[in-house]
């Protein structure tokens, strides 16, 4: 009969996809029991709700099966305490990588989205906005590598990044918000970043280590859309504080975001709360609103998400002119004063 080592060397094959481990190593086979043709044992997931918990189990149905006389396989799935789930986190999160000596940046959040399409860049650059009116010293780290749309909506132009012994300079736009992001490296605005993920990861952390950032209050992350190697490379390698979720009224929007949202429960990365885009379109006539792409279903996903909507923006044109041309930086909307007045007052709060 098969020993239990030779079972959990098997096992050992198996990883998870989304934290780059197998399983054996994160503790995750647990009530391991060994007959003549038959083994089972529980799969115990980091959150019950795991979207990948069928894919990790028939990973190992498919290993343990071509083990000597295997014909059965039964598993069954748990999850971790809160304890046990830091504990694993922890020791799959690598060590942060040490900003420059020059730098001195109060915290970090990202921007998020499950599906491209719902304006996260332009929600990112509108907040950096609204921070900076405020005082705010703002950094924008555009982590969207293969699709960065930054610089096109603060106007600034490519080759705009200057390198030297100590460090990459960032670009600064008319508010002092500095960016950093692949397209200001290229002359050309659309030529393509035909990248794989690893390369994407180490231009991500290049942005982090190598980029003079200075003194900043916020430094923005603008991710890309889904749940990506850099996604995963943000989350697990910089000291991100909290993430907003940005969708849009559709459910198939939702649906992607509740993904997004599995994979930073996961990570035990906060979610601030769910900013709706396009959430609904006001008739400069009548002055009433029109849900254009249909009823809201932001509350939806932020009681999903053990969050709360932090903003529900509308259907402006005028937006969508200034961004393409290139002057986010002349945007008001109200809704977006609002969200950036409750996180400066946050920052601002004792022990924060």
């Amino acid at each position: 009969m098969l020993t239990h080592e030779q079972v959990m060397a098997a096992l050992s094959h198996v990883q998870d996809p989304e934290l780059g481990r197998d399983l054996v190593a994160l503790n995750m086979i647990r009530d391991l029991k060994i007959k003549e043709d038959s083994i089972a044992f529980t799969l115990v997931l980091t959150i019950a709700a795991c979207p990948l918990r069928h894919h990790m189990a028939e990973d190992a149905r498919k290993q343990l099966l071509k083990l000597p006389g295997i014909q059965h396989v039964h598993i069954e799935f748990g999850a971790m305490t809160s304890e046990e789930r830091k504990t694993t986190l922890g020791s799959v999160k690598p060590q942060l990588p040490k900003l420059n000596a020059m730098n001195r940046i109060g915290r970090v959040l990202s921007v998020m989205s499950g599906k491209g399409g719902v304006g996260k860049s332009s929600v990112t650059a509108m907040l950096a906005v609204e921070l900076a009116r405020r005082g705010e010293k703002v950094g924008i780290l555009d982590a969207d590598i293969t699709g960065a749309s930054m610089p096109k909506i603060f106007g600034l132009p490519g080759g705009g990044l200057r390198g030297g012994e100590q460090g990459m300079l960032p670009a600064i736009t008319s508010l002092g918000i500095r960016v950093v992001s692949s397209n200001l490296m290229l002359m050309e605005e659309d030529a393509a970043v035909a990248w794989r993920g690893p390369m994407i990861a180490g231009m991500i952390q290049k942005f982090w280590d190598d980029v003079l950032w200075g003194k900043l209050d916020t430094l923005l992350i603008d991710l890309p859309p889904g749940t990506s190697d850099a996604t995963i490379t943000v989350m697990q390698s910089l000291p991100v504080k909290g993430v907003f979720l940005v969708t849009t009224p559709q459910q198939l929007s939702g649906l992607v975001v509740r993904k997004a949202a599995n994979l930073l429960q996961r990570l035990d990365i906060p979610i601030l709360g769910v900013i709706e885009n396009m959430s609904y379109f006001r008739c400069p006539d009548t002055d009433k609103n029109h849900a254009i792409f249909g009823p809201s279903h932001a509350h939806e996903i932020a009681e999903h998400c053990n969050t709360s909507v932090v903003t529900r923006l509308p259907i402006d044109p005028q937006v969508t002119e200034l961004c393409d041309q290139g002057r986010v930086e002349e945007v008001h909307l109200p809704e977006m004063e609002a969200l950036a007045s409750h996180l400066q007052v946050e920052r601002e709060s004792p022990g924060k």
